[in-house]
């Protein structure tokens, strides 16, 4: 098997070091260990090349032989099917995988990227836009807090669902959104302290620190 090729920024500002979703990749790279090497493209003056592999001009995007795959969560789940690590080969367990990691995205993170963006912009003021946002997200949390409570994992063995969850989680726990949540506080805490997670995140600083 040739080496995955994952493809991030070759600088971000200090704010998002961490948090860029190249860890979510490098993440599950680390937990499969799958072989891969990781390339840069140029965050300032995007050109052409980088559109072409990601239309919305982000990243990361993985390289594996023909495939070019944008977007971290269809990335976790080529993944997955890569890796009996990352996705249990049960089919029924292997659709609740499924279901969770689409969960992550659209149910969880579709609330907590929007709140996210008010806390960094580091504003205060209760905007009726503000109050929604804040009240979409404790709403998404309640339910998930539920489900937490009950489980270790997601489903029955850690997987890629775990992954994207507690990564989209970890932010809102940054501004200790996660607060009132102790079920979710406590499965992010296990998450990253899987060695895994401490080498991708260690790793993703480091890379983007070079560049200084």
């Amino acid at each position: 098997m040739t080496d995955l090729i994952l493809t991030t920024f070759d600088w971000v500002p200090e704010a998002p070091r961490g948090y860029v979703r190249d860890l979510r990749v490098r993440w599950a790279l680390e937990e499969a260990g799958l072989p891969y090497r990781v390339e840069s493209t140029p965050f300032h003056n995007r050109q052409p090349q980088h559109f072409s592999r990601q239309p919305f001009g982000q990243v990361p995007w993985l390289t594996d032989g023909d495939l070019v795959i944008f977007e971290s969560g269809a990335i976790l789940l080529h993944l997955g099917e890569l890796s009996d690590r990352l996705m249990p080969v049960e089919p029924r367990d292997r659709s609740e995988v499924k279901e969770w990691l689409f969960a992550a995205i659209a149910s969880v993170e579709a609330a907590s990227q929007p709140w996210s963006f008010f806390q960094f912009s580091g504003g205060t003021d209760e905007t009726p836009m503000r109050t929604f946002f804040d009240n979409f997200l404790e709403a998404r949390l309640k339910h998930t807090e539920n489900v937490l409570a009950r489980r270790e994992w997601l489903v029955e063995t850690f997987s890629v669902a775990d992954i994207l969850m507690a990564d989209v989680l970890r932010l809102v726990d940054r501004f200790d959104g996660l607060a009132a949540y102790p079920a979710c506080r406590d499965y992010v805490a296990r998450a990253t302290a899987r060695p895994s997670f401490v080498k991708a995140h260690a790793d993703q600083i480091a890379h983007f620190a070079k560049a200084d």
